[in-house]
């Protein structure tokens, strides 16, 4: 069974892979009547294209968006949205190695035991390139939940973090690491060269803050909120963890720390003294910020020889020529939100269908 489909009562299925003629997505259960249009998508996919700067994969897609269905006079009709974006700058030679050897941290070996065959073009749908398709998606669900902002950065590189005291939001458009904090950003500059020019890579913690998100949205047990945004960032590719709100930190605290203390507010509603549960309880929105960490490992395309078996079992080694990110992290900012974006859309529908 291949599993291609994300989500409940919003749903999307993407479609495609690295090199071939086009891929996309198609999203449904899209409430009707929303004012749409390939202008308020293609933002969220210009934050993510490749090519962008010398810290990204040089690979040069315009990663434009094409809605083929699901409107009609700029707005949405409630039917299946279509999604599609071409693929212009395929180098499948680059790849004549791979067709051979597996390369390790990467999906060749494993798809080839489950299907007993691989698009070895870039990885096929195992690569990082099918998430210009959640992007699009994203984009669309964004329309669902106007009264939610999302806002994700990168907080840690190649091992280094953010100064928290010098966090600016408004630095995050300023440099290509989507970094809040100028001067990690600089420092990031030198630490991905060096691993650039080294044919290594490095890995990137990435933080997504959504708020707005009104008390209420998720459900217990196994509808829980927590659990469809651990689901949806743990599908994007290279991520191998994930924290809401203090996470594994909250091992380390006693009750009384890890409380979130409430007060009356001036609106009727709590105000909480402290955060450490993430903005969500029992698996239900609290009405406070969400707040998320994502662990992205470092690329596992890399140009330094790392020992490998081929298709025949034999021992050999392998480095990846082609165009790949040095740290496949700093495009998986746009890739996160999105996939908050589409987590929370869905759970606002869900909350609706049963509760009005």
């Amino acid at each position: 069974m291949s599993v291609n489909t994300f989500g409940h009562v919003l749903r999307f299925t993407t479609w495609g892979e690295s090199h071939g003629p086009a891929l996309g997505a198609v999203v449904d259960g899209c409430p009707p009547g929303l004012e749409i249009d390939e202008g308020m998508i293609q933002p969220f996919l210009d934050a993510r294209r490749p090519g962008q700067s010398r810290f990204t994969t040089q690979r040069q897609e315009p990663d434009q968006v094409r809605i083929l269905s699901g409107t009609f006079e700029g707005r949405t009709t409630g039917t299946p949205i279509s999604l599609m974006i071409e693929n212009v700058d395929q180098r499948s030679k680059d790849y004549s190695e791979v067709a051979k050897a597996y390369r390790p941290g990467h999906a060749d070996y494993a798809y080839d035991a489950k299907y007993g065959l691989r698009d070895y073009r870039g990885g096929g749908r195992s690569s990082a390139r099918e998430t210009a398709a959640r992007v699009a998606a994203g984009g669309v669900a964004r329309l669902v939940i106007p009264e939610v902002a999302i806002t994700a950065y990168v907080s840690e590189l190649g091992g280094d973090a953010i100064d928290r005291r010098a966090m600016d939001p408004g630095e995050i458009a300023n440099n290509a690491f989507f970094c809040p904090d100028a001067a990690a950003a600089k420092r990031w500059e030198k630490l991905v060269d060096e691993a650039r020019k080294a044919g290594s890579s490095l890995g990137a913690v990435v933080e997504c803050v959504a708020t707005g998100v009104p008390a209420g949205w998720g459900a217990p047990l196994y509808g829980k909120l927590d659990a469809d945004l651990a689901a949806a960032m743990m599908s994007i590719n290279a991520v191998k963890g994930v924290e809401i709100g203090d996470g594994f930190a909250a091992a380390r605290l006693t009750g009384e720390q890890n409380a979130d203390p409430m007060r009356p507010g001036n609106d009727g509603r709590p105000h909480f003294l402290a955060n450490h549960a993430g903005g969500i309880a029992g698996g239900i929105a609290t009405g406070q910020p969400i707040v998320m960490r994502i662990a992205f490992k470092p690329t596992s395309s890399i140009l330094t020889p790392v020992e490998t078996i081929t298709r025949q079992g034999e021992a050999s080694e392998i480095f990846t020529k082609g165009r790949h990110d040095p740290c496949v992290g700093i495009r998986g900012v746009p890739v996160v939100e999105a996939m908050m974006a589409f987590v929370l859309a869905d759970h606002k529908l869900l909350h609706r269908a049963q509760c009005g």
